[in-house]
């Protein structure tokens, strides 16, 4: 089952944020909630002349740097022409709201899926997972696009049968210029690379070390440097404090082990990019390695326990956002932490 997903069920687009009445061509489900965050919320709807089914993403105006954020975001947007990397195919905005029209995938969230008690995970599907999102991250890279937020949550499965992924959620990603020095000050704790949490310059190797935590947990089911609070998730970032669990690596490959072990690391210059990580024999000879590789990975019932824990995380964050930034007392620049 290594073939590509499918392109996205309409031909790419080169959008321009227009005004108009969403209601008249499009049919907006509110109750079908994909997803959301600080920004609003994404919902399925169908565009009424086509009957095509889309994943609306809805952001509130506040002020005018959303509606900055929201045309940066088109921008990048026209860029990804790639199969691995969610589709634009509209963006409308009214006196409220700016409503981005994008492909709709419907296998939901990659963590998701792989936790079902009927999966069985193997090491060779984080191998096919992975070399997706790495032909993903290498066509942004080549754009000269930063995804600067690659996390589990923005990896979906294209149906809830077989592993085809896709790249979404381009809300933080910033069109790279190496002569620019680019620094950033936001992303989710767990995933952030030293340079991010240090407000150094950022570049193609920060989107590789969250490559790195993502097959990390996809192998191990462990985050390797989540702590008790985001203060010390930060610190052991800055350390790049991070081992292989002896227990849960005991079956992982020494292939596998290398291939994180060249993309967490903490001097940016010494980390793969995309295209060598696909030239990596991890991710090489899969239909070899198919036959012969068939064991389940201990790493389905750790990730199962993440995933509640995020769960109720997100629900008790309500609650927590009045205190959330007294926390990260240990680092002024991150301003705008996502969870």
């Amino acid at each position: 089952d290594d073939v590509p997903p499918p392109p996205a069920p309409f031909a790419h687009r080169i959008v321009t944020l227009r005004s108009g009445d969403v209601s008249s061509q499009f049919n907006l489900s509110s109750k079908d909630i994909l997803g959301g965050g600080k920004f609003g919320e994404v919902h399925t709807c169908t565009e009424k002349q086509t009957g095509l089914k889309l994943a609306a993403k809805v952001i509130r105006k506040q002020g005018a740097k959303d509606k900055e954020m929201v045309l940066l975001e088109i921008d990048v947007m026209n860029q990804l022409n790639h199969r691995n990397l969610i589709q634009l195919y509209d963006a409308i905005e009214t006196p409220r709201e700016i409503i981005l029209f994008m492909e709709f995938v419907e296998g939901g969230e990659l963590f998701e899926r792989i936790i079902d008690d009927d999966y069985h995970l193997t090491e060779v599907d984080c191998m096919v997972f992975v070399r997706q999102i790495c032909e993903g991250i290498r066509f942004m890279h080549h754009m000269h696009v930063l995804h600067l937020d690659l996390k589990p949550e923005n990896i979906l499965c294209v149906a809830a049968t077989g592993h085809m992924v896709k790249i979404i959620d381009f809300g933080l990603a910033r069109r790279y210029n190496p002569q620019e020095k680019l620094k950033v000050n936001f992303g989710t704790p767990e995933f952030l690379s030293p340079e991010v949490v240090n407000y150094e310059q950022v570049s193609y190797s920060t989107d590789m070390w969250s490559m790195g935590v993502i097959t990390y947990m996809l192998l191990s089911g462990l985050s390797p440097f989540l702590g008790d609070n985001d203060t010390e998730t930060l610190n052991n970032v800055l350390a790049a404090n991070w081992y292989f669990d002896e227990e849960t690596f005991e079956s992982v490959s020494d292939e596998a082990k290398d291939f994180v072990s060249n993309l967490i690391i903490k001097e940016k210059s010494g980390r793969m990019s995309a295209g060598q990580c696909l030239q990596h024999p991890w991710l090489n000879n899969l239909a070899e390695k198919a036959k012969r590789c068939n064991r389940r990975l201990k790493s389905q019932v750790l990730l199962k326990k993440y995933v509640m824990r995020r769960r109720w995380k997100k629900n008790f964050i309500g609650v927590c956002a009045a205190n959330r930034f007294k926390k990260i007392t240990s680092s002024g620049s991150l301003t705008a932490l996502g969870v």
